[in-house]
Parts: C-alpha cells; sequence; structure tokens
C-alpha cells in the first residue's frame, strides 16, 4: 500500500486555517467525518488528540504528521494540509508547523501503519521538498507537487 493511493485530491486541502493544534486537528476531523460516514468526528479528534498526548507529532522543521487508529476506520486514510499560517505544535524543535500529513489507520493495521508513517517521514524530511510545498499557490499545485513528491519516493 503506499501514500498515492490513499490520498485523493479532495484530501490535499491548501489555505487550511490553523489557529492551534488543537483547531487543526478539530478541522481535520470534521472534515474526514463530513467525508466518511463511518468515521465521528468526535471519535477522531478524541484518537488524535489521545496520540498528541503521548508525544507532540511535531516531527520538526515545520513538519507534523498527526496519526490514529480507528476501529471504525476500514483501511488507511490520509490527507495533506498546508496551512495559510503556522501553529504551535510542541514540535520537538519548538518550531511552528504549517505542513500536516495526517493518518488514520484501522486498529490492527501495524506492518501498514509503519510503512505509510515511515514513507511520509521520508518525504516531508527533505528539505526541498518542503520549500516547494510551502512556495505552491494553489490546491492544485499543492496535489500535483505532493503526488509527484509521492511517486519520486515509491520509485
Amino acid at each position: 500500500m503506499t501514500l498515492e493511493t490513499i490520498l485523493p485530491p479532495e484530501r490535499v486541502l491548501y489555505d487550511v486555517p490553523g489557529g492551534s493544534k488543537k483547531r487543526v486537528l478539530e478541522f481535520f476531523s470534521t472534515f474526514i467525518a463530513q467525508n466518511i460516514p463511518s468515521l465521528d468526528s468526535q471519535e477522531v479528534f478524541s484518537r488524535l488528540i489521545s496520540r498528541e498526548r503521548l508525544g507532540s507529532t511535531g516531527i520538526g522543521n515545520g513538519v507534523a504528521i498527526p496519526h490514529a487508529r480507528s476501529p471504525h476506520c476500514t483501511s488507511p486514510i490520509a490527507s495533506f494540509l498546508k496551512l495559510a499560517e503556522a501553529v504551535d505544535f510542541d514540535a520537538i524543535d519548538g518550531d511552528p508547523v504549517d505542513l500536516v500529513f495526517i493518518l488514520l489507520v484501522p486498529e490492527e493495521a501495524d506492518d501498514t501503519h509503519l510503512a505509510l508513517l515511515g514513507q511520509v517521514a521520508t518525504i516531508m524530511n527533505d528539505a526541498d521538498t518542503r520549500a516547494q510545498l510551502r512556495k505552491t499557490g494553489s490546491q492544485r499545485e499543492l496535489l500535483d507537487l505532493i503526488n509527484a513528491k509521492i511517486r519520486e519516493h515509491s520509485a
């Protein structure tokens, strides 16, 4: 399973309002529940916040990879958000976050979960990729670039 197969165009979001880590996770939870009826926004939010309490998913360099398991998730779900303004995410380097890659996986998806997280981390750890993502000026540019980078790193 690759990121490209679980990241449809409608889940790559440009210029998302930030405000705070909590607001970003609330926004995503509401958004994903509207798109996938089997998911409940409060349950998704609760799982993402619970994961954040274990330690921030802010991996540094303005990037966060919030992720959680959900019993109502039948297959992995990804979403990529480029925030309108960076927010404090309690990242390991203390820098605010403006690029957020979110993963939801089924309760039992151990190997898949780790493989997908690894793919995201590989892509987002590249300084050129981050700079290019930040320069995009539209949802279409963002979508085309993130998909190109996913293909590039999965080849």
